[in-house]
């Protein structure tokens, strides 16, 4: 294999990896401070019960987000050293913003919050959880703009003597269009499978529940965490559709592709089902919605949505022979089409589904009904995975569909590898941060299946606060 080939392999298979605890810290981190508020006001201590549990999962997850998330910036430099030279001033800065602020205010108060407890007043242990989730919204903000520059360049100028691209508008790069609606889309859908993983945690223990006490600790998780769910998914399908007018405007070759959409067509129609060629020239069969892909590109039932091949011809046009036809694409500037196409049907699927069950469960657990049988396993099992997987479709189908662009319009990924990087040296960094990926794969579930097995702690008795020497530590985990 080619050495670009592998460095593509290995940043998608460490970049996915790691995405997977992204949306759990982000959504989680809501759900925790939104049930310590609610103890602060309400006084009923399940929703401390329910705090302390799932405060627990959260940090295991947070952890192991960490160290997988440290390979990501290391990548840039070991291969993509030409990519890192070309946009580092651009690039660089929202990274370093996120790492010294958003990062920062993360783990500063996530500390405060894990050793606060009994040792902070109870509001301001409240905050710190609040402001750890505000740094997890201020880190995907500056690393989405870093990535809508790639979709999207703006706030730049060439410099030919350097051969780079340099940052003159600090503001365009922080609210480029692209950006704007990428954000919210993320973080709703953040919030989808933060929420549906409290959902199937809860729900199995909700079916496992033996005596009233314990129904009446999960049954309210379960039933907030599905309204969340619920909630998101609609916030989802309003960004969603506005994100692709946007994808239209900027990667019309994208949307092009996630439609399998080959000619040039007014109206045009949206395939749910689709078959082409292997050489992805043209479609051999398909199922399809009249009318309904001119709506969700322009706005209206009968705007022209550009073909594959006409926008093939265009970019040759504009941008000569595409020199990583060869490793990317059936055609010059046209990515992966089957990928494209049924990544963002998955992306789309899967997520309609996961609301799906949701409606299922508050249906279920109404009127204080505690719902058996093997149906309660199953999404308990499969609720908390449907919007994960399609948090990962969206993102594998984000990133490959601009290809072959590593930055659209400026550079193609066969000009971002490291010029130096051997075939050898390439299949090292691959198999061996696999290798310890996986071995964090297995550290993650069993201390998660562990945790979860265990459930929510009963609170300790309270102790005096003249008790002196006989006072417990504080720490709770």
């Amino acid at each position: 294999m080619d050495p670009t080939d592998i460095a593509r392999w290995q940043f998608a298979i460490t970049t996915v990896y790691h995405f997977l605890f992204v949306p759990i810290t982000i959504g989680l981190s809501a759900v925790i401070a939104g049930y310590e508020i609610a103890w602060l006001r309400t006084g009923n201590e399940r929703w401390l019960r329910l705090t302390k549990f799932l405060g627990k999962l959260f940090l295991i997850n947070f952890a192991i987000g960490v160290v997988t998330g440290i390979v990501q910036e290391f990548q840039f430099g070991m291969n993509w050293s030409d990519y890192s030279r070309f946009v580092g001033d651009v690039f660089g800065a929202p990274l370093a913003v996120e790492g010294l602020l958003a990062f920062f205010l993360e783990s500063t108060f996530l500390g405060l919050w894990i050793f606060g407890w009994d040792r902070l007043p109870a509001k301001l242990h409240a905050a710190c959880i609040v402001l750890v989730h505000v740094g997890t919204l201020f880190s995907s903000y500056f690393i989405l703009a870093a990535n809508s520059w790639m979709q999207h360049p703006v706030g730049y100028e060439y410099n030919p003597t350097t051969g780079r691209a340099e940052m003159n508008d600090f503001a365009a790069v922080m609210f480029n269009k692209v950006q704007l609606v990428t954000f919210p889309h993320v973080v709703l859908s953040a919030y989808m499978t933060g929420a549906a993983f409290v959902v199937g945690v809860a729900l199995w223990h909700l079916r496992r529940a033996r005596t009233d006490a314990d129904r009446a600790l999960y049954r309210p998780a379960v039933r907030t965490g599905a309204w969340i769910v619920l909630v998101a998914a609609l916030g989802i399908v309003v960004s969603g559709d506005v994100q692709g007018k946007i994808m239209t405007e900027v990667q019309p070759m994208k949307m092009a592709a996630a439609e399998g959409l080959y000619e040039t067509e007014a109206p045009a129609d949206f395939s749910v089902f689709q078959l082409g060629t292997l050489d992805g020239d043209e479609e051999t069969f398909s199922v399809k919605v009249p009318g309904l892909l001119s709506f969700l590109a322009t706005g209206t039932p009968n705007g022209e949505v550009e073909g594959i091949n006409e926008l093939r011809e265009r970019y040759q046009e504009e941008y000569g022979a595409d020199p990583g036809a060869a490793y990317y694409s059936p055609g010059d500037y046209t990515p992966v089409i089957p990928l494209t196409y049924w990544t963002f049907r998955l992306m789309i699927g899967l997520g309609m589904a996961g609301a799906a069950i949701a409606v299922w469960v508050l249906w279920a657990t109404r009127a204080g009904r505690t719902p058996q049988g093997r149906a309660v396993l199953a999404a308990a099992v499969g609720l908390p995975l449907l919007p994960l997987l399609a948090n990962t479709s969206g993102w594998i189908f984000t990133e490959m569909g601009r290809q072959p662009w590593a930055v659209f319009g400026l550079m193609t990924t066969e000009h971002a590898v490291s010029p130096g990087l051997t075939t050898a040296e390439a299949w090292i960094s691959l198999l061996t941060l696999t290798a310890v990926y996986g071995v964090l794969a297995v550290v993650e579930v069993r201390l998660m299946l562990t945790w979860i097995r265990r459930g929510a702690d009963e609170l300790p008795p309270e102790v005096p606060d003249d008790a002196g020497d006989d006072r417990p530590l504080a720490f709770a985990y």
